[in-house]
């Protein structure tokens, strides 16, 4: 063996210091020893890692939630604006088709309550109304209604109809009974036509107005205008067979140019303060309280044996600033019927002073005493 032999087996295995190994533990740092049992096998603790990028993300999700939750809040807004507006702008086209429809009622009313009228002028005048009526039918068809409404706007225009067809068979009714000899049968014909106007008040009030109002509670929808009122004959007496018998009998005459028939007069049956419920007196001064509540009612009495019509009754209280004047007309009244008429005067009165609280009621046409037609009764008003 040679010596460069020798040199490379020449070598200790336990002689030299092998590398400290990684799992071995390190030594403990100099110090006293710490009474303590020795501890038990177990994971590490490790410091927490970075939270910065978790918290973002977290922060992001929020955001966006808060962004979704914002956007269904506004979608929902407009969707609800939308439709209250597309539910008001209905109803106020519907509201001017029915006040037209209402105005038209009123002077229909006027018409057939004008004292002289003759037949060519009333038939002029209802050939005008049924061209207006049936117009105002063809008016509300063309109204785009929201879709929970179309059974209520179906009312409405089924209203509508009744009203054009009760004016329409008027006028024909007119034509028909110029000729005939028997009032009662024509007033029973034309009252059935009038029927139909007072039909159409209901239709209107229970197929329209109040269908509107429980489509708008169901949906939730707060609305302007509400659903609108049309009322088309206020004065339901004229509507009475005996009614349309007068008033074609008043026709009748006016057409053949005489004076009216029979015995006509009107006249104050009395004069009363409200709320009180005071009679006033035209020879013993009277003593009244001025509150927002005071008004007059003058009682208006057909005297005569004839039906009356267009009476105008008007009440006067003198001023240092101006007269009070308030006029009022009452359509139609029958024979030995006493009608009231009410006029409120509120507070603007002048206190601790006499004044005459006068009334009138016009002369009807064919009246020879007018003796009753104009009272005056004084008055003291005090605070």
């Amino acid at each position: 063996m040679t010596t460069r032999d020798e040199d490379i087996l020449d070598f200790d295995f336990f002689g030299e210091d092998e590398p400290p190994s990684w799992e071995e533990p390190s030594e403990p740092p100099p110090g006293p020893p710490r009474d303590r049992p020795p501890r038990g096998p177990g994971r590490r603790m490790r410091p927490p890692g970075n939270l910065a990028p978790l918290l973002r993300l977290v922060a992001l999700i929020s955001l966006a939630i808060l962004i979704v939750v914002l956007l269904v809040v506004w979608v929902e807004g407009c969707a609800t604006d939308r439709k209250r507006d597309r539910y008001s702008d209905y109803m106020t086209e519907v509201a001017s088709v029915g006040n037209r429809s209402a105005n038209l009622g009123q002077e229909l009313a006027t018409t057939l309550t004008t004292p002289a009228l003759k037949l060519e002028d009333l038939d002029a005048k209802l050939g005008g109304y049924v061209q207006s009526a049936e117009n105002q039918v063809e008016q509300a068809e063309a109204i785009d209604a929201p879709g929970a409404l179309h059974n209520a706007h179906e009312g409405a225009i089924e209203a509508l109809i009744y009203r054009a067809n009760g004016v329409r068979g008027l006028k024909t009714t007119f034509q028909e009974t110029a000729d005939a000899a028997d009032s009662t049968v024509a007033g029973e014909q034309l009252a059935a036509q009038m029927d139909r106007l007072l039909a159409s008040d209901v239709i209107w009030a229970d197929s329209f107005k109040a269908r509107s109002e429980e489509v708008v509670s169901t949906e939730d929808v707060v609305v302007t205008p509400e659903p609108p009122t049309s009322e088309f004959l206020t004065a339901d007496e004229i509507a009475t067979p005996e009614s349309m018998a007068a008033i074609w009998q008043r026709i009748q005459g006016a057409a053949d140019g005489g004076t009216p028939s029979g015995s006509h007069g009107s006249g104050i049956s009395y004069v009363r303060a409200l709320p009180s419920g005071e009679d006033l007196s035209t020879d013993t001064e009277t003593t009244l309280f001025v509150t927002d509540q005071l008004a007059f009612e003058v009682g208006v009495e057909d005297t005569g044996d004839s039906q009356e019509v267009g009476i105008v009754v008007t009440l006067t209280i003198p001023k240092d600033t101006g007269p009070i004047v308030i006029e009022k007309t009452i359509p139609i009244i029958e024979p030995g019927e006493i009608i009231p008429v009410r006029f409120p005067i509120g507070s603007e009165l002048p206190p601790f002073e006499q004044v005459s609280v006068k009334v009138d009621v016009d002369p009807v046409q064919g009246e020879t005493n007018t003796a009753n037609n104009t009272y005056e009764y004084p008055v003291i008003f005090s605070l």
